[in-house]
């Protein structure tokens, strides 16, 4: 069976188009990666690109992607509303098929440690690829972002990197791993009050008493207040849930939701379990779906 590894790599670039067409075409040029999606927002200045490929094919397009954010990125120049610590943010691998966590684990730490010696990058390793505990969520590592890293990373134990220099140059440090997919998925509420979009993030991400798997930042993004999240197990904490919740504490305040918004990719199996619960099928079957029978 062929193995297939997901890549999404988050760049903290969404402004300059010419930046982004760069990185992405950095990636595209390893023989055999299919870059499927490029998500950019200018307002959180940032890019998240989704590719798929072969274990080595998806690590190459990895740190070709990489070494070419480090050279057009200046994080000493860089500002946007989404917390970041690095030219290539955060880059995680996905077993797809034929290949399981650990070795999506290996990939990261191989990336790591390539990123570090050859790219004289400071790499942190999370999720599953950690090498301690409090470095399994990412929001831990990335606490302080850019600059508040910068000023720690020499001196302070906690924040020595897994690979590469204890010192910051202006691409920053990035975050390599494996994780189970995610789903990034945004919740746009009908009022520019960011505060409302902050307190409803405190009530539905995990780490302040909500729901499980579910990370969130209350932002503003054009004037419109944003719920920002990740999901992290979406078939124990579905979609439909997150909203219904979103929904109920908008409503707490006198606010609409108004629209939601996808970031890169989701398993179809994410989409029809909403539907089948925003329609409330009974004995709904994947098979019933037409193409899921032609093309199986």
């Amino acid at each position: 069976m062929q193995q297939i590894v997901e890549c999404v790599p988050n760049f903290s670039e969404g402004r300059r188009q010419e930046v982004i067409d760069a990185i992405v075409a950095a990636i595209a040029a390893a023989p055999g990666a299919q870059v499927l999606d490029t998500q950019t927002d200018a307002d959180h200045n940032r890019t998240v690109v989704t590719f798929v490929g072969e274990p080595e094919v998806v690590l190459e397009g990895a740190f070709q992607g990489a070494r070419r954010a480090a050279e057009l990125i200046n994080l000493d120049e860089h500002s946007g509303a989404h917390p970041r610590m690095g030219a290539t943010d955060v880059i995680p691998f996905v077993p797809i098929r034929g290949l399981t966590m650990a070795g999506c684990v290996e990939l990261a730490r191989r990336l790591g440690q390539r990123i570090g010696e050859e790219l004289e990058i400071p790499v942190f390793l999370y999720e599953e690829a950690a090498t301690r505990p409090e470095r399994q969520n990412l929001a831990d590592v990335r606490k302080g972002q850019y600059e508040g890293i910068r000023e720690l990373i020499a001196s302070d134990p906690a924040h020595a990197p897994d690979f590469g220099p204890r010192r910051m140059g202006p691409a920053g440090a990035t975050a390599v791993g494996a994780r189970p997919f995610l789903v990034a998925f945004n919740v746009y509420l009908a009022t520019g009050d960011v505060e409302i979009a902050k307190k409803i993030a405190k009530t539905v991400r995990h780490s302040t008493g909500g729901l499980r798997f579910v990370k969130a930042l209350g932002l503003l993004v054009e004037g419109q207040a944003q719920v920002s999240m990740n999901l992290t197990d979406f078939r124990r904490t579905p979609i439909h849930v997150v909203v219904e919740m979103i929904r109920r504490e908008a409503a707490r305040y006198g606010v609409l939701v108004a629209r939601s918004e996808l970031v890169g990719m989701i398993p179809q199996e994410a989409l029809l379990e909403a539907a089948c619960w925003y329609l409330q099928l009974d004995g709904f079957r994947p098979e019933q779906v037409l193409e899921n029978r032609l093309f199986t």
